[in-house]
Formats: C-alpha cells, sequence, structure tokens
C-alpha cells in the first residue's frame, strides 16, 4: 500500500463515513464512491473477497435488520500506513434471517473492529472481526 496522500483527519473521516454506511436503507451510490474497484475483504466469511462480495454481506444484513444504526466507538488513524482501527456498534432489531437464525423479533447488538486501508481518498482492504453472539445465541 502506497503511503497516505490524505491527512489524519481525512483517514478518519472515510473511515467513519464508511462504518456509518451500514445502515438501511444503504447509500448505494455512497457505498461505490467509498470502496475502490479493487477492494479486498481479507476477512469475507465465506464471501467473495471483493467489493461486490462485501456489498453482498451489507445487503444480507440490513435486509435481516431494517432499522440498523452503525456508530464508531473508537478510531485509530496510521497515517503513515494509511490505514485506520475502528470498534464500532450497530444495533438493530431482527426481522430476517441472518446466519441462519431468525427473524428473532429482537434488539441486537453486533459490535466489531475494523482495519482499513484507503488510498486516494478510498477503502482499498479491509480486515474484520465481529461478535454476533448476541444474535446467535437466540435461536428462533
Amino acid at each position: 500500500m502506497s503511503p497516505s496522500t490524505s491527512g489524519r483527519e481525512e483517514l478518519a473521516r472515510i473511515a467513519r463515513d464508511w462504518v456509518t454506511l451500514w445502515r438501511a436503507p444503504v447509500d448505494w451510490a455512497r457505498f461505490d464512491a467509498l470502496h475502490a474497484d479493487d477492494f479486498v475483504d481479507h476477512a469475507s466469511a465465506g464471501r467473495p473477497g471483493t467489493k461486490a462480495g462485501f456489498a453482498q454481506g451489507l445487503a444480507a444484513m440490513v435486509e435481516a435488520f431494517p432499522d440498523l444504526v452503525t456508530t464508531v466507538e473508537d478510531l485509530l488513524v496510521d497515517e503513515t500506513r494509511s490505514r485506520v482501527a475502528v470498534r464500532w456498534k450497530a444495533v438493530g432489531t431482527n426481522r430476517g434471517r441472518y446466519l441462519g437464525v431468525g427473524p428473532t423479533n429482537r434488539l441486537t447488538t453486533i459490535t466489531g473492529i475494523e482495519i482499513v486501508g484507503i488510498e486516494d481518498g478510498r477503502v482499498v482492504e479491509r480486515w474484520g472481526e465481529w461478535d454476533i453472539s448476541g444474535h446467535l445465541g437466540s435461536r428462533p
């Protein structure tokens, strides 16, 4: 990855915009603008590790949680490497099947940590770990 052409504030803004995009209805034009065409998802959870694969996962999540709201809890910027670490929380009501569970019609909290690489104002790669145990423990 090349060094950042963006400052610390710009990297933080892009990462924050990227995470808070995860809500219904998804602004797909914004999604497209925030992701490089050659985006690589290094933690794709069995989906293709591409921009289209990530879009597929996001669509499934907001379909299952149509009132999902995602917030940034912590954000750390490594300007030298053009990477941002984000700890986030999403809250929504499970109205559809997601990861083999539901609909539970319960309010669910999902948390996660993402590390995103950013080049030329767009997310080019992502590594992420999610805790979705509250949802998975809610058998229909």
